[in-house]
């Protein structure tokens, strides 16, 4: 079951989503290839600090974050990658590395890659390193109304 925070916002707003069940992973790029998914349909999280702030970037699994791309166009002063023991308390009831991209349920922004919006489904990590939530993007964006920036890449 995925997080009960998550589950619970879910169901209240009538969104349709599927659980799927993996085996214990601990990257995007594991999981999708355990369940066979496409790399750009998995939305990864990575926590960001943003002039001290703490901030969730959400990108497809094979892409990276560019952040001097990301700070030029949120006119930061200074950003980089969170260190885990600067937001393990943040997000109760899920596991470190596993966390939704729900940052509206947690108080924090949340800026999705463009790359991310093209397809119709997402699947994301549900609050543990064995579940996964598959729901329609345009679910995802009208429940947490995320910032669309251009700030991903595919490595080659």
């Amino acid at each position: 079951m995925p997080n009960k925070k998550l589950k619970t916002f879910l169901d209240e707003n009538m969104v349709k989503y599927v659980t799927i069940n993996h085996s214990k992973a601990y990257t995007a790029q594991e999981i999708v290839a355990s369940l066979h998914i496409k790399g750009k349909k998995f939305a990864k999280t990575v926590m960001l600090n943003v002039d001290g702030q703490m901030a969730m970037a959400v990108l497809p699994a094979s892409y990276r974050v560019n952040l001097l791309k990301l700070r030029d166009t949120l006119h930061a002063e200074d950003i980089e990658l969170a260190e885990e023991q600067n937001f393990k308390d943040i997000f109760p009831g899920c596991e470190i590395g596993a966390m939704p991209p729900f940052g509206n349920l947690y108080n924090l922004p949340v800026y999705v890659a463009a790359s991310l919006v093209a397809d119709e489904d997402i699947y994301f990590n549900a609050g543990t390193h064995t579940e996964l939530v598959k729901m329609r993007y345009n679910d995802y964006e009208t429940l947490v109304e995320p910032e669309v920036v251009r700030f991903s890449y595919k490595p080659n």
